[in-house]
């Protein structure tokens, strides 16, 4: 990475005010990315406040149209930024907000989410704190609004999703659920809360259970009488998504015909390490002989959490020597149990200034106690070095060449989280998954994001099943599942809901790596014997996050 600072373009002003835009209209996403002074509010989520976020995404794109790039960096940023715009555009004037629930990532996480990556330290926080929990009812009050909407209008979500959603809320707001502990276990580093304090955070605490809950009445009563029973979204809506995912456009058809392929490529490979883990054994008979393996079992959650920083810090350490270029701040990870039991593994990324370094989270699902290390290594590379972590940090850490859309806000699921499967993928040949067990855990991963390729693209465009016993639907993707992943059955519900009600997004785990693969053979070819795979991906990675196509794009420029 250069030192010098580039001057500063109309297309990045253009892009820096897109920001603070959406900061303004969106605190979440403001916290989230570490600009704080929005953090007493909370977003908007009425159809006055969807059009406000429609308005001002048509007038930046207008701005940006008119623009003219001057470098390859404006090049880059008024390819994927436009790109970005016309995508919230057409989901809008799609309906999608009208339809916006699902189990992992709609308003009805969101919301609660927040208070999970806002400062804690000092008495002015938790006050702060208070500010946003009395936000609670105004934001769920409009996302209702919102919703009723799209009763009114035929644009409904899966009953399915409304139902599990249900279910999520009854957890938020039990006696022992988030908001009653959150508000209770308030702990300044500093000393105490003062009584006033302590008895005003109780009130909106309290407060914010109470509009979740009638949130999930209004949920109970109007919305999951009239959603969808059908799961599908149809080809239309799903290609819309699935560019959303990617920040490029495939063919559906293809891609789910390469899917099955990888699939049986992921079961073959199994199949040879099961044989070396135990000669003669089946998949599911070297699992068992792993799953009975004392050490490598983890017991709670205080050892899983010391586990998984002791793994981070060891990677980092040892990468940063050799293989990438970590600055003193990215070396920074945190690895954290989330405060709920949701069943999903994520990571945050840090706020501008790395006082809040990038986090790596594990919601660990109700009555789940013990982890398999074998399985689980894997897991830590890709949410961490040299996965999401040095990809989204290293972005951020760029400050000298891009602006702070490009640092902060820009990308795809399909680049995210394609490149973290590459990761994995390059953590193998690196040596680090040497053990046959620990290449098996990888597999596992590996083989359930090609059967998610299959299972999203087969029920959302109703394709055949591959037994020929009729349409994909909900319950043969979850049998599909079951025989593709050997992991908790809880964590397996909780997955299949998430594919049905998040169409698209969980593809690109495995198609974005397929394109990585595919862009680093490309230059390989093109550069020839030139072609350095460690200035490859730290050229690559220089650029912050973008759409896949735009990846590629700028790649191919040099």
């Amino acid at each position: 990475m250069t030192d010098t600072q580039r001057t500063p373009t109309p297309i990045d002003r253009i892009a820096e005010a897109w920001v603070d835009t959406s900061a303004e209209l969106s605190p979440g996403l403001a916290t989230y990315i570490g600009r704080f002074e929005h953090n007493h509010r909370l977003d908007d989520l009425s159809p006055a406040g969807r059009a406000a976020r429609l308005a001002a995404a048509t007038s930046a794109l207008a701005a940006l149209r008119e623009a003219e790039p001057v470098d390859d960096v404006d090049l880059v940023t008024k390819a994927d930024l436009s790109g970005d715009l016309e995508l919230e555009i057409a989901l809008h004037e799609a309906g999608a907000h009208l339809r916006d629930v699902n189990v992992i990532a709609s308003p009805a996480q969101e919301l609660r989410n927040v208070f999970d990556l806002m400062p804690t330290d000092t008495i002015e926080d938790w006050s702060v704190i208070a500010d946003r929990l009395a936000a609670v009812p105004a934001a769920i009050g409009g996302y209702v609004e919102t919703l009723r909407e799209g009763i009114a209008t035929g644009v409904v979500p899966a009953r399915r999703q409304v139902t599990e959603v249900i279910g999520q809320i009854a957890r938020y707001t039990a006696d022992n659920g988030f908001f009653a502990t959150f508000a209770a276990d308030a702990a300044p580093a500093e000393g105490g809360l003062p009584a006033s304090l302590a008895k005003t955070l109780a009130d909106h605490a309290g407060a914010a259970r109470v509009a979740y809950d009638e949130l999930a009445d209004f949920l109970r009563t109007e919305l999951a009488p009239a959603a969808s029973a059908t799961d599908a979204v149809g080809r239309e809506l799903y290609q819309l998504h699935s560019r959303v995912f990617l920040g490029a456009e495939i063919d559906l058809d293809e891609t789910y015909e390469w899917g099955l392929e990888e699939l049986a490529r992921m079961v073959a490979e199994q199949e040879a390490i099961a044989n070396e883990i135990l000669p003669g054994a089946t998949v599911e008979e070297a699992v068992a002989f792993l799953e009975n393996d004392e050490s490598r079992k983890l017991h709670g959650t205080v050892a899983l959490q010391e586990w998984m920083q002791a793994t981070s810090d060891r990677a980092v350490a040892e990468l940063g020597k050799t293989h990438f270029d970590i600055p003193e701040p990215i070396r920074r990870l945190e690895c954290m149990i989330a405060p709920t039991n949701e069943g999903g593994i994520y990571y945050t990324g840090p706020t501008d200034d790395f006082s809040r370094p990038g986090r790596m989270w594990w919601s660990v699902p109700e009555g789940v106690d013990s982890f398999d290390t074998w399985r689980e290594l894997t897991t830590v590379y890709h949410e961490g070095v040299p996965g999401h972590h040095l990809q989204i940090a290293q972005a951020v850490y760029n400050r000298a060449e891009l602006n702070s859309w490009r640092r902060l806000l820009a990308g795809s699921s399909g680049h995210a989280e394609g490149w973290a499967l590459y990761a994995e993928r390059l953590m193998e040949q690196l040596g680090y998954l040497d053990d046959p067990a620990d290449r098996l855990g990888m597999l596992d991963g590996q083989r359930m994001r090609a059967a998610r390729v299959v299972l999203d693209i087969g029920v959302h465009l109703g394709k055949p099943r591959p037994d020929g016993q009729g349409i994909w639907d909900a319950d043969f993707a979850l049998e599909f599942m079951r025989r593709n992943v050997n992991m908790s059955d809880e964590f397996i519900q909780f997955e299949v809901n998430r594919y049905l009600g998040w169409p698209g997004q969980a593809p690109s785990y495995k198609v974005g790596q397929r394109i990585w693969e595919q862009i680093r053979d490309e230059t390989a070819e093109r550069e020839g014997d030139a072609f350095d795979i460690k200035r490859f991906h730290m050229r690559a990675l220089r650029l912050g996050g973008v759409g896949l196509d735009t990846l590629r794009m700028a790649l191919a420029q040099g």
